[in-house]
């Protein structure tokens, strides 16, 4: 077993080094990783059998151990990087990692089934894009523990209206309209498919109860003009590799109002830079666009790309600085984290798309056509486009008539 272990160890030490950790990270994550595998052979346990209960409980051993060694407790966050090794380990150790949970009994047996086939006839009979279905399995899985849990795995068919009331009951408190109606609509979701496969007597979808949403009732946070210069203005003073690729982000985000997913998706031959055009692949509606590639956006991905990339072989423009090189998720947190460097602080919400609406209803002001506007965004269809129309209305009390007033007899 020791010379597994030790093979697996350089194996991972292979591993790290084509990923492009730097030596440092890689010897801490070699050692860490090192130390789990002689705790796992006391414990007789093998690596390709490791729960995630295991690593926590060999986590709190470790905090132990280092405190007998140096008479104090670690840094709070000291422990993320043993567990970084750790899991590095056992990703290479059992191919996937968390690994799938496996069932502990009849309920977990039909929890998993039934997730199973709601997955795939979301993928492949509905065709929705992953994270929406990511979003209504997760409300699956949380419906379906929350049932068995109280009424045991045989309940399904004796489910009642009552039933999907008391559990919208626990999903409601501190949740805006909004995310009620979200909730709601995922579990009709699941509630249809249980009714589909005959799991449920009636289809009690229709009974699930949500807020009633009125069209265009709220208005988006939006960005002035002078505000979106000054958040390009303070990134891009920043030269170092985080500062020019998030400045290029926030020129697309100002230039073309891209949603986030489109910026992250987007890879190095969506670029034409001889005939200066741009490929969007829209997460929504799955089309493209091809648009011109205005000079501050070539500009700025341009500087990114020669001085700010790290060297990798993903083929998405914007990733991590820091190993390993995958391309970026959420562009959340950097917008506010830039947005509080500039000194701007929006209204409402702060996300990547106040630079959509801000870009929206610049182009509403210009006379821009609706028609225009959708393409630009992506939209399919004008009316997608209808609610940045309440964004400007600013300019319809500038323009607004006084109301003639009625004249008295005398």
């Amino acid at each position: 077993m020791l010379n597994v272990d030790n093979e697996l160890i350089a194996e991972l030490r292979i591993v790290l080094t084509k990923q492009r950790y730097s030596p440092v990270v890689i010897g801490n994550y070699c050692a860490y990783a090192r130390g789990f595998v002689e705790y796992l052979a006391q414990q007789n346990i093998e690596v390709t059998d490791v729960t995630e209960a295991q690593v926590a409980q060999y986590l709190q051993h470790a905090i132990a151990m280092f405190g007998q060694r140096h008479g104090r407790t670690p840094a709070r966050d000291w422990h993320s990087i043993p567990r970084s090794g750790i899991h590095a380990l056992l990703r290479l150790a059992q191919g996937q990692w968390p690994s799938a949970p496996k069932a502990t009994c009849a309920a977990d047996t039909l929890r998993f089934a039934i997730c199973d086939g709601y997955e795939t006839w979301l993928r492949e009979e509905r065709g929705l894009a992953a994270a929406s279905i990511d979003a209504l399995m997760w409300e699956g899985r949380n419906f379906l523990v929350w049932q068995f849990d109280r009424h045991g795995p045989d309940s399904l068919m004796t489910m009642t209206v009552s039933d999907i009331d008391r559990y919208m009951d626990t999903r409601s408190p501190h949740q805006t309209r909004r995310s009620v109606k979200d909730v709601a609509e995922r579990l009709r979701s699941m509630l249809r498919y249980l009714h589909r496969t005959g799991r449920v007597a009636i289809d009690l979808s229709p009974h699930v109860i949500a807020p009633l949403l009125y069209a265009y009732e709220g208005v988006p946070s939006i960005l002035t003009p002078d505000q979106v210069a000054a958040v390009l203005q303070a990134s891009g003073e920043d030269k170092t590799p985080v500062g020019l690729r998030d400045h290029a982000i926030l020129q697309l985000l100002a230039t073309y109002g891209l949603r986030s997913g489109e910026i992250c998706n987007l890879r190095i031959e969506d670029i034409d830079w001889r005939a200066e055009s741009i490929r969007i692949r829209h997460t929504k509606t799955q089309a493209c666009s091809f648009l011109p590639l205005m000079a501050p956006v070539g500009e700025a991905v341009l500087a990114y790309l020669q001085a700010g990339r790290p060297v990798t072989d993903a083929r998405e423009i914007f990733v991590r600085t820091r190993a390993p090189y995958r391309k970026l998720g959420l562009l959340a947190s950097m917008v506010r984290q830039r947005l509080a460097a500039a000194g701007v602080t929006p209204s409402g919400k702060n996300g990547s798309h106040i630079f959509r609406h801000a870009r929206a209803v610049e182009m509403l002001r210009a006379a821009v056509p609706r028609k225009v506007i959708g393409d630009l965004l992506g939209h399919r269809s004008t009316e997608s486009t209808a609610p940045y129309l309440k964004l400007a209305t600013e300019d319809l009390r500038a323009i607004a008539l006084e109301v003639p007033g009625r004249e008295m007899p005398s």
